[in-house]
């Protein structure tokens, strides 16, 4: 896939992202063997890992929580490469920076892959040959203050639950896991200067999200949600390079080579409360799959004809704020958004609140930012103060901005004359 793809060039920091799960150790072993000396034509690009610990709103005690990332953190050790190893608490830690794309590629055309290729060469040669050029550790290493402790504190992780605990269905809690694992991984690649980030999703799952994406009203998105690349973020380049290979596949690959896997348990879910959107979908498409062996093929075939540059967006303010792709909400009369147009009064005291903080803390305030999709999960994601401090001041910010320009536009009548009636 990479192969067929050339998005990541030669000499290029790439961070694997990996659960645990099948897919991802199959793509770990892939890189591993793409970058051995024996293959014919190796992986050149520098590779890290990160492992995101989400036991916390997963069930797990803390005890389980250490044996999950004990085993992890042996597997990742064995690869050879770098690695880190986030919580889910750290997304609350997140700056708001976070919330908007990087600065992209400067307007200069880069050089071609076969001059990336050649230049690679050279500096290896440059270099000497005395370890291989790009032979890797025996061990790999964790980046980070080894010192740190293993787990976050009970405060932070107390936290966390609050917030999850406030959301109102299991579709809305799955879709703030992803978004906050996405955040938490996209800022390690930027603090540490990975320009692609590499993902594990396979064609099973690439289908089954495209369908549930779809669900959900992210219609507009579904090309850059589940295609090869995801540029959405700017500075930070997502990668899907397992895309094309069939769950049983990697499942077979997984157990003919010994690949070893920790997998984790569910989101759980609350008391007589129905299964979310994306497990529903899930078993609709794997119990067709039983009967019907072309169906996760097919739906995959369908997604690929997607066009995959959806609508630009030309300003900060044209972005949504949770996921960061263009607002789908040119007319919002023909897209039928008035029911997620809600009026609420703002959280607080309203005599006593100030008028501008109370303006950028009501829920009405941050329905302009969302597209459709995240406006429909933002009103299932319960009271204001319990949402991420980083989504909260990103809002702010933008609500604050949007003001500011709406006065500079509005132009004072001159007054009249005095001679004139």
């Amino acid at each position: 896939m990479l192969g067929k793809n050339r998005v990541i060039f030669p000499g290029d920091k790439v961070l694997l992202a990996l659960s645990g799960g099948p897919a991802s150790s199959a793509m770990l072993r892939q890189v591993q063997e793409g970058l051995s000396r024996e293959t014919a034509k190796r992986l050149r690009f520098i590779p890290s890992l990160i492992y995101v610990d989400e036991g916390a709103v997963r069930g797990q005690s803390p005890a389980q929580r250490e044996e999950s990332l004990a085993r992890m953190e042996t597997l990742l050790q064995a690869t050879g490469f770098p690695y880190h190893l986030a919580h889910l608490e750290q997304a609350l830690e997140l700056p708001a920076s976070i919330l908007r794309p990087g600065p992209g590629g400067s307007g200069e055309p880069g050089p071609s892959y076969k001059e990336a290729v050649e230049g690679f060469i050279q500096q290896q040669r440059q270099e000497g040959d005395r370890d291989g050029g790009t032979s890797l550790p025996s061990l790999g290493t964790r980046v980070g203050d080894p010192a740190a402790p293993r787990l976050p504190a009970a405060a932070r992780t107390q936290e966390l639950l609050r917030l999850f605990e406030a959301v109102e269905t299991p579709t809305a809690r799955e879709e703030l896991l992803q978004m906050l694992r996405i955040h938490l991984i996209l800022q390690t690649a930027r603090t540490r200067g990975y320009a692609k980030v590499m993902t594990g999703e396979s064609c099973t799952r690439v289908a089954i999200k495209l369908l549930t994406n779809l669900a959900l009203g992210r219609g507009a998105f579904l090309a850059v949600d589940t295609g090869f690349v995801d540029d959405r973020h700017g500075d930070v380049m997502v990668v899907r390079p397992m895309r094309e290979y069939m769950a049983k596949e990697i499942a077979f690959y997984n157990h003919f080579f010994d690949v070893p896997t920790v997998i984790a348990p569910p989101l759980p879910t609350k008391r007589r409360e129905k299964p979310s959107i994306h497990r529903l979908m899930e078993r609709f498409l794997l119990g067709l799959q039983e009967d019907f062996p072309s169906t996760i093929s097919t739906v995959y075939r369908t997604g690929e004809k997607l066009s995959p540059a959806p609508a630009k967006a030309s300003s900060e303010s044209q972005r949504c704020l949770l996921c960061l792709c263009a607002l789908d909400i040119a007319g919002e009369e023909e897209l039928a958004l008035e029911p997620t147009l809600i009026t609420e009064e703002p959280e607080g005291n309203g005599c006593c609140q100030d008028p501008a903080a109370a303006g950028a803390e009501s829920r009405a305030a941050f329905i302009p930012l969302l597209c459709y999709s995240c406006r429909l999960t933002f009103k299932e994601l319960g009271p204001l103060a319990t949402l991420p401090p980083y989504v909260r001041a990103e809002a702010r910010r933008r609500i604050r901005r949007a003001e500011m320009e709406q006065q500079s536009q509005e132009v004072p009548l001159e007054d009249e004359e005095p001679g004139e009636s």
